[in-house]
């Protein structure tokens, strides 16, 4: 009689299912996102940028395909929400920088951030780098990433005993002594300049997890001021003093980021990651006021600059590069926005696109494959109480103004809201459309100082005025 072993015919189907999905993780392309912070369009020299040469980024745009016209809100906090959860202010709440500490984390009105969706398919997630509007007091961890290595502000190179020496006042804002390393409170040390430190940790990941698919989300500390010297500065630079001091200060820290990327993309290559990766360069909104006359492009300032909602707040550079996917030295023209990211990584991933909730984005890979229709008529911007609708050539705000856009990013004309003339008059009836699908008025309001960078002022007041009251 023939013996039957229904266990053991179960275990071999599950060994084999279980080799069969663990190839197929393997054979998922790696992406690494890296998202500069406060880098304009214009400070790109592959953008035509002119104050600054980014050799390695235009390296990485000459191998793939550079947009022209990439959009996302126009400061940090909500920009981050964007990018990560895939869907506008309106919808999640994250309207001013204030507001991004409140997103959704629990409950059927949860929102899911990339990771978390990313390891449904099997990758290993990392943050490595900015992290801290996006929560009030949880981490990047509670978003579903693996790896966390967080500072939280903005503009930290060194700690407060080293920049005490840097400052003509000795002040330390924006640079704390410690950083949040998978749970563990860290002292930076006198001799460790961060951005340094976030790249060690970020070549230590893609080591560890080399054997399966992989997403870094690799949030740079350069350039947000305030700008100090770089590892690679000439002596003497320490103390800003004028403009002239500033504006090489400035120009050493572009040029650093740039160094580490290049180092990045070679540690890339050496684990033979390179072909099997899909690489994205972002910048997280416009150029800083301060660094804004500066950044020109045939000796023009863009319109606008960081915190604006003019074409110099939102417009951002954006570069992606696949090798044997991408083909190299393209150039797309047409508009993109940031909550495109999310189903552009889905799709890399082969991930369904949840059913549960509104995403606003399309996947930007027939753009990647080398597609040049638009695979969206309009892209969508917020900030505070404001927004517009934009395509190619036209954009229509919440207060119904229409401007004509065809010498952005330099000059946005406004359009006579009486104009008869054809291509206005269809521009304003397809983009008001565009609003009316929408209807962010009808979505979570903005209850910020209207500047989309702090909450409501009298609110925090009271807010201050009862927590000291408990203690």
């Amino acid at each position: 009689m023939r013996r039957r072993y229904p266990c053991l015919a179960w275990l071999f189907l599950f060994c084999c299912l279980s080799v069969t999905s663990a190839a197929t993780a393997a054979g998922k392309p790696n992406i690494v996102y890296i998202l500069a912070d406060d880098l304009g369009f214009a400070e790109l020299s592959c953008n035509g940028g002119e104050a600054y040469q980014t050799p390695h980024i235009d390296a990485l745009a000459q191998g793939g395909v550079r947009f022209t016209r990439f959009y996302t809100a126009a400061l940090c906090g909500p920009s981050r929400a964007l990018i990560l959860t895939g869907r506008y202010a309106f919808r999640t709440g994250a309207t001013n920088q204030d507001a991004c500490a409140n997103l959704v984390r629990t409950g059927p009105k949860a929102e899911m951030m990339l990771p978390t969706m990313l390891k449904k398919a099997g990758y290993a997630t990392a943050m490595i780098g900015k992290w801290g509007q996006l929560t009030a007091s949880g981490t990047s961890a509670e978003w579903g990433f693996d790896y966390n290595l967080a500072f939280r502000g903005s503009g930290i190179y060194w700690n407060s005993n080293v920049v005490k020496g840097m400052t003509p006042d000795g002040s330390v804002r924006g640079n704390p002594d410690t950083y949040v390393l998978n749970g563990k409170t860290l002292q930076l040390g006198d001799k460790q300049y961060m951005p340094h430190l976030l790249h060690r940790h970020a070549v230590e990941f893609l080591e560890a997890n080399q054997q399966q698919p992989f997403f870094l989300y690799y949030s740079l500390s350069s350039v947000h001021g305030e700008i100090l010297p770089t590892p690679d500065s000439a002596p003497g630079k320490a103390g800003v003093k004028g403009e002239a001091r500033a504006a090489e200060l400035y120009r050493d820290n572009i040029v650093y980021m740039d160094k580490l990327i290049g180092q990045l993309l070679a540690e890339l290559d050496r684990l033979k990651l390179r072909d099997n990766t899909l690489i994205i360069f972002m910048g997280d909104n416009g150029t800083a006021k301060a660094q804004s006359d500066r950044a020109t492009i045939g000796g023009k300032r863009l319109a606008g600059e960081k915190g604006s909602m003019l074409e110099g707040g939102g417009l951002v550079p954006f570069i992606a590069h696949w090798r044997g996917v991408i083909p190299a030295g393209k150039v797309n023209v047409n508009v993109a926005d940031a909550s495109d990211l999310w189903p552009t990584f889905a799709d890399v991933a082969g991930v369904p696109i949840p059913a549960d909730r509104v995403l606003d984005g399309k996947s930007l890979m027939p753009y990647f494959k080398g597609e040049t229709q638009p695979q969206r008529p309009w892209i969508f911007n917020q900030l505070g109480p404001n927004w517009y609708v934009r395509d190619a050539g036209w954009k229509l705000n919440q207060a119904g103004e229409l401007f004509d856009m065809k010498d952005a990013p330099f000059a946005e004309a406004l359009v006579p809201a009486d104009s008869k003339e054809p291509a206005a008059v269809a521009a304003r009836t397809r983009l008001a459309a565009a609003l009316a699908q929408l209807n962010p008025a009808g979505g979570i309001l903005d209850k910020g100082d209207g500047s989309g960078r702090s909450a409501n002022k009298e609110e925090k007041k009271k807010k201050k005025a009862t927590k000291a009251d408990g203690k």
